[in-house]
């Protein structure tokens, strides 16, 4: 029998408690969406009026992964949906705006991934971003401890242009660097991104590579400036990922960073992340002050 759950004045089934979508710890479905409960305050507002893309792992991460843009099938009512423009064609999207949708979408056993774009700002314009973001991806035997080498000359290179950047783990292998702008197109902020990611490369040859050229990337920091472009996404902070272990993509700061001398420092469970965020709440909430936002240079 299904439980049937309260939240918010919505009635969610939450199915399939005690199965097991973690083996490598035991860690159940009840516990996933007790983590999303738990961490709701500060991972809604990195969701809200995001059009949300669905990678999900039903059986766990051993099992069949698929990828979903679009509303799925027997999507409650009350889940909020927009129309989002795409090159084929308009598609409607889902948009996680309070508690029991979230906990609705974390019952269907998803990794969370949005756009560098609100949806107010697609009624405007639809290539308008709010983010800049870089995805560091280390190519083996590269881990997390060098793309922190190569997070803190980002860091310093948007400072010079008065961006002020922020790191959290993917969750995975790598390191993401996200940044609050304001009045520019997504495109544009995809050309700057890239610019600089071949600035990088140009700074430390040994150590970086713009292009996503499988071949160049053995021992080498992978600079992802492309999940700027409008159609792109970003796994959310602090979703938990498909991965052996429930790893969720956690805000670290700057000393965390600059401090890190192996993979294991910069790993964080869905317990940790709870934890830390107890006691040192959203370390990304800057992002959300107006005023922090900063204008890409002409």
């Amino acid at each position: 029998m299904t439980p049937i759950t309260e939240v918010e004045g919505r009635r969610l089934a939450l199915s399939n408690l005690e199965k097991v979508l973690y083996p490598a710890t035991g860690f159940t479905k009840g516990e996933t969406l007790h983590y999303y409960a738990t961490i709701a305050p500060a991972l809604l507002p990195h969701l809200r009026d995001r059009p949300l893309s669905f990678l999900r792992y039903p059986d766990g991460p051993g099992g069949q992964l698929f990828f979903a843009k679009n509303v799925p099938p027997g999507t409650p009512e009350w889940v909020t949906t927009a129309e989002v423009p795409r090159s084929e064609g308009p598609a409607r999207m889902v948009l996680v705006q309070d508690l029991a949708s979230l906990m609705w979408a974390a019952n269907l056993v998803t990794e969370f991934h949005t756009p560098q774009w609100v949806i107010q700002d697609v009624v405007r314009d639809p290539q308008e971003a709010d983010r800049l973001v870089f995805d560091l991806d280390p190519g083996a035997p590269a881990t997390v401890v060098e793309c922190c080498e190569v997070a803190l000359w980002l860091r310093e290179r948007l400072a010079a242009d008065g961006i002020d950047a922020y790191a959290k783990t993917s969750g995975a292998k790598g390191l993401h660097l996200v940044a609050a702008v304001r009045g520019s197109s997504s495109e544009r902020v995809t050309e700057y991104a890239k610019r600089l990611a071949v600035e990088a490369e140009g700074a430390m040859p040994g150590l970086v590579v713009h292009r996503m050229t499988r071949s160049l990337r053995p021992g080498k920091v992978f600079v992802d400036w492309s999940q700027n472009a409008a159609r792109k996404t970003t796994a959310t902070p602090y979703t938990l990922r498909a991965r052996p272990e429930p790893t969720a993509s956690a805000p670290v700061t700057w000393g965390e960073v600059e401090g890190c001398g192996a993979p294991r420092e910069l790993a964080f469970r869905a317990e940790d992340v709870m934890s830390r965020v107890g006691e040192e709440g959203d370390l990304l909430a800057p992002l959300f002050e107006l005023r922090a936002a900063g204008q890409l240079p002409p």
